[in-house]
């Protein structure tokens, strides 16, 4: 895996946690700001998913399995979408907790994405 989109998504991802978090602490919904955050943060994540398709499909292998590797990538590519679709349906501060919290496991599993890879 390409290890600079790995860290972007996961800095990208922190970013996103830290501005929903505070959106949180200030007692705010998620806004069409965010939204357009967790996009960016959602095409890294497709970038990611794309390269690491492309990756394995030229020979390349993940040292601890395809299974988990692409179980990881698929979830990776899903945290934050998932989590900006329950926001609207809270559109209370928990709502930009939920986001916060989306973020956050996007960030772990870029760290478990790197693990898997060999890195």
């Amino acid at each position: 895996m390409l290890d600079a989109l790995t860290i972007a998504v996961g800095v990208a991802a922190l970013g996103l946690a830290a501005w929903c978090g505070f959106a949180a602490y200030r007692d705010q919904p998620t806004k069409d700001w965010h939204f357009i955050g967790m996009a960016v943060v959602s095409l890294l994540a497709l970038a990611q998913l794309v390269v690491g398709i492309v990756q394995t499909a030229r020979g390349e292998r993940p040292e601890q399995g395809m299974t988990i590797f692409f179980a990881y990538l698929i979830g990776a590519f899903l945290a934050v979408p998932a989590a900006g679709f329950l926001s609207l349906s809270e559109r209370t501060r928990w709502g930009s907790v939920t986001v916060a919290a989306g973020a956050v496991v996007l960030a772990v599993l870029e760290v478990r994405l790197y693990d898997i890879w060999g890195n």
